[in-house]
């Protein structure tokens, strides 16, 4: 099918399907001869040629997701599934495609620039914001369509978040009213990383609202992977710091932790509590099962989506900083039940 047969059987001119199906702005086509043509087109089943589609709109009709990750960082993180899955329902909706681009912290300045400069992208999703991240003032220098997936404390892009210091604070005070007072930390990234800071600070402030001195060996950073959480959960162990309870906040970070834990000869709950961050799908198949923060992921990246759609087509968003919900939920890991039997 072509472009002429949509066409001859809506009754109009060539240039004005191209026009209304490439959603080629400043022209004023009228409502009923715009929705002929789309009818005409589904009923012959004919498809525009993705090419020329942007070439008449000026648009790539493509979003980019960038993580700001190591390469080794992304292959176990159960995370990103979820957010493409998010990203995918409201993309495919809008008719568009989807890039990803791993862009590692020491070659962000001129990685940016490509991907703006080229027109391969309409817009960007940025997911893990970094607070080192100075070539993101790019991207605001050329104001170019950004929508991140996290916060960026003095930055004017918009977000779509979660409360990870209320989240943290939620967590580690579960664990204070189990009777737990030396408790560990493990954070989820380097603390380059606004959530991996956000989530220490929650850490600190549960402690200090139950007037429980920090302890600053007390806490670990991690880096998104499995290896990490072994590997800080272990250090721990083998400091002989005294501690009841940990809070790792990443669930891909606590099985490493979980691992160590096991093989250091100790038990979860009863030596060593845990609560985890995320809520991914298998924290509630492990055993035991993780106690988690429950991260709305696919929620997240859907409104991100969403909003980065409507900065395309020009349109004012409601609320251009957006936070959802987190809860907590209660599983083995923590030991709520067995305090409960003591």
């Amino acid at each position: 099918m072509t472009s002429q047969d949509v066409a001859n059987l809506a009754g109009v001119s060539r240039t004005t399907v191209s026009l209304v199906l490439n959603n080629v702005e400043g022209f004023k086509i009228r409502r009923d001869t715009r929705q002929r043509v789309i009818k005409a087109a589904r009923e012959l089943g004919y498809v525009p040629d993705a090419a020329a589609q942007a070439l008449a709109s000026r648009r790539a009709r493509i979003i980019g997701l960038i993580l700001t990750r190591f390469p080794h960082q992304i292959s176990t993180d159960a995370f990103i599934t979820q957010i493409l899955e998010g990203l995918f329902d409201i993309i495919h909706q809008n008719d568009m495609r989807l890039l990803i681009d791993i862009i590692e912290p020491e070659h962000q300045h001129e990685a940016y620039l490509q991907l703006v400069r080229a027109n391969r992208i309409d817009g960007i999703l940025l997911s893990g914001p970094r607070l080192d991240d100075d070539a993101l003032r790019v991207l605001e220098t050329e104001n170019f369509p950004t929508v991140l997936i996290g916060q960026l404390p003095n930055a004017s892009f918009c977000s779509v978040d979660v409360d990870n210091r209320a989240a943290a604070t939620m967590a580690v005070a579960h664990l204070i009213n189990l009777g737990h007072e030396r408790i560990a930390f493990i954070s989820n990234a380097p603390l380059t990383y606004t959530a991996a800071v956000d989530r220490k600070d929650g850490y600190r402030i549960a402690l200090e609202k139950a007037g429980i001195p920090y302890a600053e060996n007390l806490v670990r950073s991690a880096d998104f992977t499995v290896e990490s959480g072994y590997q800080q959960m272990a250090d721990l162990l083998e400091s002989e710091l005294e501690f009841s309870a940990v809070f790792v906040a990443s669930d891909i970070v606590a099985l490493g932790a979980k691992s160590a834990i096991l093989r250091h000869g100790l038990k979860i709950p009863q030596d060593i509590a845990l609560v985890g961050f995320d809520d991914l799908p298998f924290a509630q198949y492990v055993d035991p099962s993780f106690t988690t923060i429950h991260l709305p992921t696919i929620d997240l990246a859907r409104r991100a989506t969403e909003l980065l759609i409507k900065l395309l087509e020009g349109e004012q968003p409601d609320s251009s900083h957006i936070l959802l919900e987190t809860d907590l939920v209660i599983r083995e890991s923590c030991g709520a039940n067995l305090r409960k039997i003591l």
